[in-house]
């Protein structure tokens, strides 16, 4: 095509296709060359908050998005250690080369069977794998957080490992403010966060990774809750991480739904942030302007997330709480109170 000294401008603007919900920012693109031939530049990313599932039922919720083949082989080899959040955190190399994240403490088991329900449903997460002991080498003598949960010769126990060569995180991305705003599968990720008790939902633990693919197809970018460790305790911060996170009781005891109307519905996560913490004002109003993302969901959309979650058997449930390390009667009681917010959600 040729157009005589003039240049094109070329807006690109992606609609849902093919049942995903794909979305990106309207932005223009100048396309100019010799002799008035048009060239075109790259095409931008294709941005995904959400993939049709193809059969729910079939999903391994053991081994979640990575699969088995994708899981981690041990010894680990030390590389540095991570201060960013709240956690111990290490970045390490499995005996195959594959770089890996290692978090301890109280968020390892609860983000590992979160990432396993919110993939299944058709969301972006990373790589998690659970193991309860590993042995890392070349540790150093001292590290800034964690070092009492260090055993001799680099042991570790109830450990989280993230797969770190998923794809290059580019930015954090808004609740408020982001392509796919009122869209069904941003409603309904708000109420797979209510689901899993994921309190602790700031912008900052909001990723979009970017993948070059390399090819005609384009490149894409992926958005995705990236920090799930508040999940399956409290419905908001508390002072202690062990009621917070990962524990069955404050889990039970939450309410899940706090009010129904004819068409939209409110649950409790995040629920209001206690007064004690507003000796640290900045984190107090910040939790309280994250209360309105459990609010004012269209049934419709909400009973759609729970359509989708009541296509999960018992056994994959059970299956999604064994890949973060539970067992016994506890594994058995949160697969019951699971399932009550399954049945919850298909009744509205």
């Amino acid at each position: 095509m040729r157009i005589n000294g003039k240049r094109l401008t070329i807006i690109g603007v992606l609609a849902a296709v093919g049942g995903s919900t794909a979305a990106i920012a309207q932005k223009s693109y100048v396309a100019s060359g010799s002799a008035g031939e048009i060239t075109l530049p790259a095409r931008p990313p294709i941005t995904y908050l959400w993939r049709q599932p193809q059969d729910i039922s079939a999903e391994n919720l053991f081994y979640g998005r990575g699969g088995m083949e994708h899981e981690p082989h041990g010894p680990f080899t030390f590389e540095k250690e991570d201060l960013e959040g709240t956690n111990p955190k290490y970045d390490v190399r499995d005996q195959d080369g594959v770089k890996w994240k290692i978090k301890l403490g109280a968020e390892a088991r609860p983000e590992t069977v979160a990432t396993r329900f919110v993939w299944a449903m058709g969301y972006y997460t990373d790589e998690d794998y659970f193991l309860p002991v590993v042995q890392v080498s070349g540790m150093p003598a001292h590290v800034h957080r964690g070092e009492d949960l260090i055993g001799p010769d680099g042991m570790m126990r109830n450990v989280r490992l993230k797969r770190e060569e998923l794809g290059k995180k580019v930015a954090n991305w808004s609740w408020k403010d982001n392509p796919f705003v009122a869209t069904r599968e941003m409603d309904g990720l708000r109420v797979m966060m209510a689901v899993i008790n994921n309190w602790d939902l700031k912008d900052e633990n909001n990723a979009i990774r970017d993948f070059k693919k390399g090819d005609e197809n384009g490149d894409t970018r992926e958005y995705e809750v990236s920090d799930l460790g508040a999940s399956f305790g409290t419905t908001g911060r508390k002072f202690s991480h062990t009621k917070s996170k990962g524990n069955l009781h404050q889990y039970a005891i939450s309410n899940f739904i706090t009010k129904e109307r004819p068409d939209s519905v409110d649950f409790n996560v995040p629920s209001r942030p206690p007064l004690m913490l507003a000796f640290d004002p900045h984190e107090y109003v910040d939790r309280l302007d994250m209360r309105w993302i459990g609010d004012a969901i269209p049934r419709l959309n909400a009973r759609w997330l729970g359509d989708l979650l009541g296509q999960l058997s018992q056994d994959q449930i059970r299956d999604a709480f064994r890949a973060g390390g539970y067992d016994g009667e506890e594994l058995n009681e949160f697969v019951v109170e699971f399932q009550k917010r399954i049945a919850a959600l298909k009744r509205l």
